[in-house]
């Protein structure tokens, strides 16, 4: 199992849109992926899931991964995090 912690520097956290691009690179990746803020972890692939979370501007985040190629499916997912406005 892979896990990356990170901040969200997006100024309008997780909303709708990077949430959609987030869950559809988790479902891309073949392999279970999580997300979890706080205490609270979800499926990375359920939009509802993750927007759920509410996930703020400064929020730290884990994603974890499980699988064949879990590292390289993390570094995609933070991508995704931090370049998704």
């Amino acid at each position: 199992m892979a896990e990356r912690t990170l901040t969200i520097t997006s100024e309008h956290g997780l909303h709708a849109r990077p949430a959609a691009l987030f869950t559809q690179a988790a479902a891309a990746a073949g392999i279970p992926v999580r997300i979890a803020k706080g205490d609270r972890s979800v499926d990375a692939t359920s939009i509802l899931g993750v927007i759920s979370l509410g996930v703020d501007h400064g929020d730290e985040v884990v994603i974890t991964a499980t699988g064949e190629g879990d590292e390289a499916a993390l570094d995609a997912l933070v991508a995704v995090l931090r370049d998704g406005e």
